[in-house]
């Protein structure tokens, strides 16, 4: 028996961002329909070193899929010279059980998180929406930006970070695939003048305040991916229609989980997880002035469906290295 070892290369060369949405939104529809399997995260919390562990498995019947991710997340490791979040996925035969890849997961992660945010914001933000508010500038505000440039003629791309040169840089990037305005701030409030506003950043306190977003305004709240993360005002889920990639996970890890603990949010204000939506079980936007949120924590089942993909496509063009096992 043999296993197929894709490297964090191999998997890049097999996953377009186009290759990912595909692959999300069939793992977010999965979901809804009910045909997923998928336990909460499971977290390892490293105090000393600021930085936890998370385990992620998933299985999904119509794709016959499954697998686990396991992927930290080091805020201080951009010093040491190595990624924050790192990754592996291995990916098992539901059949027998056996492991078939073991593959790099630290693209696939930023690009299968780009890709939920494109998904959301094509059921969820105004048809026609041109222009695109970053608020944090780093790895996964890239891969947003490359997921809505797939979905949306954007014109404008507004950017705030906390450094300046992480924001050109990100511009500098853009510009090889994106041709439209690049405008940077330093001031929070500018980049919420946008039609989807994506927020990245790894903040405990609300970032975002409710005056500032315009009827109409979609907003991908990709950042609170633990608990007591959070980036909006709650006053901003209340008036908004708030749609979770999974109650469960999102309740205890996402945007909603401090205002929830908090009691400022109750449980049903929460319209609707983004699977009910992609599934057809529930409308997503019906009315140009509503504001809507994705809050999006992350799920098992991106990773699985999207590895799935990679690994077809891998073994399709003879890539990666076999190994042996048992």
């Amino acid at each position: 028996m043999e296993i197929l070892w894709l490297s964090e290369e191999d998997v890049k060369s097999s996953l377009t961002m186009a290759e990912a949405i595909s692959a999300v939104e069939e793992a977010f529809r999965e979901h809804g329909l009910g045909s997923a399997q998928m336990p909460p995260k499971s977290y390892l919390h490293y105090t000393k070193y600021q930085g936890d562990l998370r385990t992620m498995p998933a299985y999904l019947e119509g794709m016959d899929a499954t697998g686990v991710k396991v992927v930290n997340v080091h805020p201080e490791n951009p010093a040491r010279g190595i990624p924050t979040v790192m990754a592996l996925v291995v990916l098992h035969s539901p059949k027998t059980g056996a492991p078939i890849a073991v593959m790099g997961g630290t693209h696939l992660t930023e690009m299968r998180t780009g890709a939920a945010g494109a998904v959301a914001a094509r059921y969820l933000a105004r048809e026609g929406s041109r222009r695109v508010g970053l608020l944090g500038a780093g790895a996964q505000a890239r891969t947003q930006l490359l997921g809505l440039a797939e979905t949306f003629e954007i014109e404008t791309v507004l950017v705030a970070d906390i450094s300046i040169e992480r924001s050109r840089s990100l511009a500098g990037w853009a510009e090889r695939f994106l041709a439209a305005e690049y405008v940077i701030s330093s001031d929070i409030r500018d980049v919420c003048d946008a039609d989807i506003l994506v927020t990245t950043t790894p903040s405990r306190r609300p970032l975002v305040r409710e005056e500032w977003i315009s009827r109409g305004t979609h907003i991908n709240a990709i950042g609170a991916d633990a608990a007591g993360k959070e980036e909006l005002d709650p006053a901003i889920l209340k008036r908004s229609k708030v749609v979770v990639d999974d109650i469960v996970q999102a309740s205890h890890s996402g945007e909603v989980n401090v205002p929830l603990a908090e009691g400022l949010l109750a449980p049903g204000e929460i319209y609707a997880t983004i699977g009910e939506v992609v599934a057809g079980k529930v409308p997503g936007r019906v009315r140009e002035e509503e504001v809507t949120v994705f809050d999006s924590t992350g799920l098992a089942i991106q990773d699985v469906a999207t590895a799935m993909g990679v690994y077809s496509r891998a073994l399709a063009r003879g890539l990666g290295t076999k190994l042996p096992f048992l």
